[in-house]
C-alpha cells in the first residue's frame, strides 16, 4: 500500500450506550506510522485521507468533557483511535493542524480507555482568542489545564509512556520539546491511542494531523522530551 493510499471500513460495536447514539464503529483507516481501528461519534463520517494526511472534521457542538458540576458534560468528539499494549513503552507524535472558528476549537491526542476515562492533549482557541496548549485527565470528571500560548498555526504534539510514566510534550520544530504535563500511567494493559476534532460552542471546524507515528519505544529524558 502506498503512502498516500487508504481503507475505511466499518461495522457497529457495543460501547456506552451515549457512544452507540452517535456510533460506535470498527475501522480501518492506514497512514504510514499508524493504523486506526476505532471510531467513535461517526468519526469515520467525518475523516478524509489524502497524501498521507488525515483530516478530521468536528460538527457543532462536539466535545469531550466531563463537568465536575455535571452542567456542561459531553462526550461526544469524533474521534479515530488505536488499539496498544499499555505494557510496553510507546510514543504517539503528530504535527496537529486545527482550524479555529470558534472559542475551544481543536485538534486533539488521546489516551483513551473509556468516556469517563482517558487523558487528552489538545491545540484550543481559548476565551481570549488566543491559541493554547491544553491538557485534561478525565476520572470520572475532567480537570481542564491551559498551558503554554502559541503563534504557530501548526504544532507537534508528542505523548510518551514508559509504563510508569506519560509525559505530554509540544514543539514548533519537531526538534526542541516542551514538556505540558507528567501522569502517572494507571492505565489497563489495552488501552487506546487517538486524534479528534472539537468544537463545543461553535458550528463546527477540522483538524488535519500529519506525520502521525507510534513506536515502541519510550523518551529517555521525561522533562526535556527526548
Amino acid at each position: 500500500m502506498t503512502r498516500a493510499s487508504f481503507a475505511i471500513t466499518f461495522s457497529l460495536l457495543g460501547m456506552t450506550s451515549q457512544a452507540q447514539d452517535l456510533g460506535t464503529a470498527e475501522t480501518r483507516i492506514e497512514l504510514p506510522g499508524i493504523t486506526f481501528n476505532l471510531a467513535l461519534n461517526r468519526a469515520e463520517q467525518y475523516v478524509k485521507v489524502s497524501d498521507a494526511r488525515l483530516t478530521l472534521s468536528s460538527p457543532a457542538k462536539r466535545d469531550n468533557f466531563r463537568d465536575p458540576n455535571g452542567k456542561l458534560s459531553n462526550n461526544t468528539a469524533p474521534m479515530l483511535l488505536s488499539e496498544i499494549d499499555n505494557t510496553k513503552p510507546f510514543t504517539f507524535a503528530a504535527k496537529v493542524t486545527p482550524t479555529f472558528l470558534d472559542t475551544y476549537d481543536a485538534g486533539a491526542l488521546y489516551i483513551w480507555v473509556r468516556d469517563d476515562l482517558w487523558l487528552k492533549m489538545a491545540m484550543e482557541l481559548d476565551e481570549r482568542g488566543r491559541t493554547r496548549l491544553v491538557s485534561v485527565r478525565t476520572t470520572g470528571t475532567s480537570d481542564d489545564n491551559n498551558h503554554d500560548v502559541v503563534t504557530s498555526k501548526s504544532v507537534y504534539m508528542k505523548i510518551s509512556s514508559d509504563t510508569n510514566t506519560v509525559g505530554f510534550y509540544y514543539s514548533v520544530d519537531s526538534k526542541e520539546w516542551q514538556l505540558i504535563k507528567l501522569f502517572k500511567n494507571e492505565y489497563p494493559d489495552k488501552i487506546w491511542l487517538g486524534v479528534s476534532s472539537q468544537s463545543p460552542v461553535g458550528q463546527g471546524n477540522s483538524s488535519t494531523f500529519e506525520n502521525v507515528v507510534l513506536t515502541q519505544t519510550s523518551v529517555s529524558d521525561f522533562r526535556l522530551g527526548k
